[in-house]
């Protein structure tokens, strides 16, 4: 189980420097100026429900989230006019190189996390940030979600602790054991399993219907735990997972520590809670949940 890291990463970290050292802060401040205005001209749910395709990551996609992608890549393009190169992983776009980076620097992005919730005009939808230096979550140096809905903005710096609204974020609850867990992926046939072995042990349960705001949660007491019922990609769990690791909670994917892959293609479970302990129950329980399915030959 994994809480805050510093690891063999830290060598990586110093091939990508420049990129990880820049105002990342800043850039997706400007985001969310430019995703706040498209929003706002967007205002009902029939003009939100207009679709363009499928995206690299195997989902229909919206136009919003096109849009709003294009906001993300334009920041992405004044980094790389000021120099700093990387690989971007974005879910719509799927892996776009600037320059020829040579320190494995990626920059994980999820426009729009929670895409539903955006489309039915429900408040809980995010944009989810995270800057690597290597190719792991692991890896992972800067997180950023912006929950729009609440117009909350989480921040981490890897060994430097989490922010909410530049408040310290910590991982701590009431201490009543697993009183609200939240649970991603909520198709019934899905969750019935994981509901049942959690009879007993959970005594509520919330679906935000965004990872990265669930994983923000767990971060600041909010949840207890939380967990997918169907499994991630990169560009969900990226951001919020280092935040919860810096806010003092454990994290683990695919049943264990944090050693997965940043590619789009990869798929895998999520879970987080304020300890070891809950992290246990509710892997205990994430067992039943719709296997993740084999990488791709």
């Amino acid at each position: 189980m994994a809480r805050r890291q510093t690891s063999e990463a830290d060598a990586s970290a110093a091939a990508a420097g420049d990129v990880i050292g820049a105002d990342w802060l800043a850039a997706c401040r400007r985001i969310v100026e430019g995703q706040r205005e498209l929003f706002a001209q967007e205002r009902s749910i029939a003009a939100r429900t207009v679709y363009d395709g499928v995206g690299e990551g195997g989902d229909r996609t919206l136009a919003i989230d096109r849009r709003s992608e294009d906001i993300v890549f334009a920041e992405l393009e004044r980094f790389f006019a000021e120099g700093h190169e990387f690989t971007a992983v974005s879910e719509e776009r799927g892996e776009v190189r600037f320059g020829e980076p040579d320190g494995g620097a990626q920059v994980i992005i999820d426009p729009l996390d929670g895409s539903l919730n955006a489309r039915r005009m429900l408040p809980s939808f995010s944009l989810s940030v995270a800057v690597a230096s290597g190719p792991t979550m692991g890896d992972v140096e800067i997180g950023y979600v912006y929950d729009f809905g609440h117009d909350e903005e989480y921040f981490a710096r890897r060994g430097e602790g989490a922010h909410l609204n530049e408040e310290p974020l910590r991982a701590e609850g009431p201490g009543f054991g697993l009183e609200v867990v939240g649970v991603e992926g909520a198709k019934p046939e899905r969750l019935i399993p994981v509901l049942d072995a959690l009879q007993g042990k959970a005594y509520r349960m919330r679906s935000v219907g965004s990872i990265a705001i669930s994983l923000c949660y767990v971060a600041g007491g909010r949840f207890d735990a939380m967990l997918t019922g169907r499994a991630s990609r990169s560009v969900d769990a990226a951001a919020g997972q280092l935040i919860a690791r810096e806010g003092g909670a454990s994290v683990a994917f695919a049943g264990s520590g944090l050693d997965v892959g940043l590619d789009l293609d990869a798929r895998y479970h999520v879970a987080a809670a304020l300890d070891d302990e809950m992290l246990a129950t509710v892997l205990g329980a994430q067992k039943f949940a719709e296997p993740a399915p084999p990488p791709p030959k």
